[in-house]
């Protein structure tokens, strides 16, 4: 295999086992917030039962989202350093944000959080738990910024060079530089995609709550002297169903909105969706979305699709039931013949002409990939939503859950549907834009850091994955032993005085 290859897959390791802490982070620093602020202003000791119970468990998932996070940054120096060259002006920027403002932001308040329980007086402990959540969804912007500039480069231009291989006044060249940063932050790709995530990491961490805390629910159905867990554990799932739910809606909504932006600015990706390599639509005409389909999806032979929606395509890709979606062959055609993807786009116009010396002709993606993980996403979201809404009828009028196989089942689907969902969303988007690093603009093979030889890369490859099987079996350890656990035995916490105080430090 090629460094470029080795390099791509190990990428794709690294991050999507980054990814599945990512939106559980996301969401449960949100609810444990949630859960604080209603034992501060209630003082039912069940609100304060659920802080600590999930506080920990969102404290285990956040340092390994940051080990894992690490290694991502090292990757970009390492197997991609002609991207980060290329790139490097642009892409730079919002990454230091988020380490100067985001993550500095929550990890300062995320401590003063874990040791300011004696310590700090209620409502300052209680700002602390919401100034770390707020820096770690700040965090998501600058991430979902730079990740969209990629999928659509704007505010951006090429800087060429002259014959004797500089840029303007003897500077830098063969790069793109930033002409607008206030456009790389509200390009419309981040503006959509930021509420998508977000509300996909609330449907994540909704199922994780619902399903840990229906879980304990049949387990605790029929036992003498669990009224106090039964009840908290009733009014967690029920949170976490509600959450479920409503969270899908918001994914469904803002996800339609993002197919449309999609369409716009990487029309193969939408058309690698649905494996459509003929255009279709427009006039009278509409383009079906297939669920199911039997074929190889190579478009050399006609695929049957076993469970068609009609004219569902052209609405989610355009807004219309007859609107025309472009097909694979077409839009190859047009890109071989010089058609830019974004006409207006002034950093692919500018480097237009230097697209063309590499010669590429291919320009779509993997289309089973892009295909079955379109469909994956959708239908897990789906499938949680769908045993948010079974737990609420089996809760209701006071009804406990019965334990068992089936019920055990679906608390883990409950959990890891939308966890793999969101996990095979960011696959599709990522695959979708390949040939690509940037749209449009610079390839992949283009990219990769020319001096790394094809062994070197595999060797980080290999040991990186088995770190990472490591730190899943602690991760997956310290889940299950906290969760088993159960509800924690509280009482009011109480401030210090200075006299009350451990001596830590003298001279």
């Amino acid at each position: 295999m090629s460094p470029e290859t080795i390099a791509r897959w190990q990428f794709g390791i690294t991050t999507v086992y980054h990814f599945f802490f990512v939106p559980v982070t996301l969401a449960l620093s949100m609810i444990v917030a949630i859960f604080q602020t209603m034992w501060v202003k209630t003082g039912d000791e069940k609100f304060l039962r659920m802080t600590k119970f999930y506080g920990k468990l969102f404290l285990i998932n956040f340092a390994m989202g940051v080990v894992t996070g690490i290694v991502q940054e090292f990757q970009f120096g390492m197997n991609w350093s002609e991207y980060s060259r290329f790139v490097g002006d642009i892409f730079g920027a919002p990454l230091a944000l988020e380490a100067l403002l985001a993550f500095f932001l929550e990890s300062t308040f995320l401590g003063l959080w874990i040791f300011g329980w004696d310590r700090l007086p209620k409502k300052v402990h209680l700002a602390t738990i919401w100034l770390a959540a707020i820096g770690t969804n700040l965090s998501a912007i600058f991430i979902l910024a730079a990740n969209s500039w990629m999928q659509s480069p704007v505010g951006a231009t090429y800087v060429a060079c002259d014959a004797n291989g500089f840029g303007p006044n003897g500077g830098d060249c063969n790069r793109a530089i930033m002409t607008d940063f206030g456009a790389v932050l509200t390009n419309p790709v981040s503006l959509v995609t930021f509420p998508h995530v977000i509300l996909s990491a609330w449907l994540t961490a909704g199922g994780l709550v619902a399903a840990i805390s229906g879980w304990h629910l049949s387990k605790l159905k029929g036992k003498a002297k669990a009224e106090r867990d039964i009840d908290t554990h009733r009014w967690a799932a029920k949170f976490g169903a509600w959450v479920l739910i409503l969270a899908g809606v918001g994914v469904i909504v803002t996800g339609d909105i993002q197919g449309k932006i999609m369409t716009e600015v990487q029309p193969m990706k939408m058309a690698a969706a649905e494996a459509l390599y003929t255009t279709e639509g427009g006039g009278t005409a509409c383009a079906d979305f297939s669920v199911l389909t039997i074929g190889s999806l190579d478009g050399k032979q006609a695929v049957k699709p076993v469970i068609a929606v009609p004219c569902l395509l052209s609405f989610l890709a355009t807004g219309d039931f007859h609107g025309k979606v472009q097909g694979i062959n077409d839009l190859t055609t047009a890109y071989n013949g010089g058609q830019l993807i974004q006409p207006d786009n002034a950093l692919q116009k500018a480097y237009a002409s230097e697209l063309k010396k590499l010669g590429i002709t291919d320009w779509a993606p993997n289309i089973p990939v892009s295909y079955w993980t379109f469909r994956l996403m959708m239908g897990l979201g789906f499938i949680g939503m769908a045993i948010g809404a079974w737990m609420l009828w089996v809760m209701r009028k006071g009804q406990l859950p019965k334990a068992g196989p089936v019920w055990n089942t679906l608390m883990y689907a409950a959990v890891l549907a939308p966890l793999f969902a969101i996990s095979f969303g960011w696959i599709f988007t990522e695959m979708g834009r390949q040939p690509w690093l940037v749209a449009g603009v610079l390839p992949t093979a283009s990219g990769v850091s020319p001096g790394v030889s094809a062994g070197e890369v595999l060797f980080t490859c290999i040991t990186y994955t088995l770190v990472y099987g490591a730190l899943a079996v602690v991760a997956v350890g310290l889940f299950n032993k906290y969760v088993r656990l159960g509800l924690p035995e509280v009482s009011e916490p109480k401030v210090l005085t200075d006299d009350e105080a451990p001596l830590t430090f003298a001279y």
